[in-house]
């Protein structure tokens, strides 16, 4: 296929090497002048867009996305798909596949988790929201850069997806770490405790895979100094997206919106930016009831 990529950051740039090692040929850009060898250098976002089959884009947030589609759209031809795999806000993804169903072309959002990890070795989950047909031209695309794709509905449903097992993803690593330093504080071993939970009704991905304890289960970024997997302020950003998705649909989140307070405290008043959010462990461990 012929495939404009639009932002060359830590994510897009391994996903669009990955495209060009399988053979397609690649239009790349970015606003920083980033480039990925084998892939052509576009001159501006349009020109990444004009006669491809395929645009995907790998943006900061919605208010990018809207200005970006609201650029290659128009430069796309009939019947190709903007794909985008930006986490961003589910208006933001169903007012850009409404701009492109008019002009004549499909849109997905299909935002991926995996992190720069899976965008290097082609192993991100992506979660599609858009039209059935759009996802069959796009499948062999998501099955080079990701190890899955779930079509989980119309336009949006992918973001949707995202943030929902984000939101869990946050609430749940706080719950871990609260529980690590209160075991501390009892004398339990952490190693008892992890050989315990992660057997026990207590098992999650938080603990098990990515537990946030140094020296405790399998390699995670609590081993690394807690630089970052995945960065304190993306848990942020998309706790604020479930908050946004929740107030517009009048849900009670209530564990959300704690999540998201304890992030956005962690990350802006405390020493949280540029850790992993599992660093949140070292944060209860200094603190005591209030």
């Amino acid at each position: 296929m012929k495939i404009g990529f639009i932002g060359l950051g830590n994510m897009g740039a391994p996903m669009a090497a990955n495209l060009v090692k399988a053979g397609h040929e690649v239009k790349g850009f970015d606003v920083a002048g980033v480039t990925v060898e084998g892939a052509a250098k576009a001159a501006t976002a349009a020109d990444a867009a004009r006669d491809v089959d395929v645009v995907i884009t790998m943006l900061p947030n919605g208010q990018i996305l809207r200005a970006v589609a609201a650029e290659v759209i128009p430069a796309m031809r009939q019947g190709a798909v903007l794909t985008d795999c930006s986490t961003v806000d589910v208006e933001s993804a169903r007012a850009v596949a409404d701009q492109a169903e008019a002009a004549g072309c499909a849109a997905l959002d299909a935002p991926v988790s995996g992190g720069v990890g899976g965008a290097t070795a082609g192993t991100l989950t992506f979660m599609v929201g858009g039209p059935d047909a759009a996802f069959a031209t796009v499948k062999p695309l998501f099955e080079i850069m990701g190890q899955k794709a779930v079509h989980c509905g119309t336009s949006g449903a992918g973001q949707a997806a995202k943030i929902c097992n984000n939101m869990i993803l946050g609430v749940t690593m706080i719950a871990t770490c609260e529980a690590f330093a209160l075991a501390d504080k009892l004398g339990l071993e952490r190693q008892k405790m992890f050989d315990v939970v992660s057997t026990s009704s207590g098992y999650s991905w938080t603990m098990n895979a990515y537990c946030p304890a140094p020296g405790v289960g399998p390699k995670s970024p609590a081993d690394n100094d807690y630089k970052p997997g995945f960065a304190a302020e993306l848990m942020l950003k998309d706790l604020g997206l479930s908050q946004q998705a929740a107030t517009a649909a009048d849900a009670d989140t209530p564990m959300g919106q704690l999540a998201l307070d304890l992030y956005k405290r962690f990350v802006e008043d405390e020493d949280g930016r540029g850790m992993d959010f599992s660093a949140m462990l070292p944060r209860f461990e200094k603190r005591g009831r209030a």
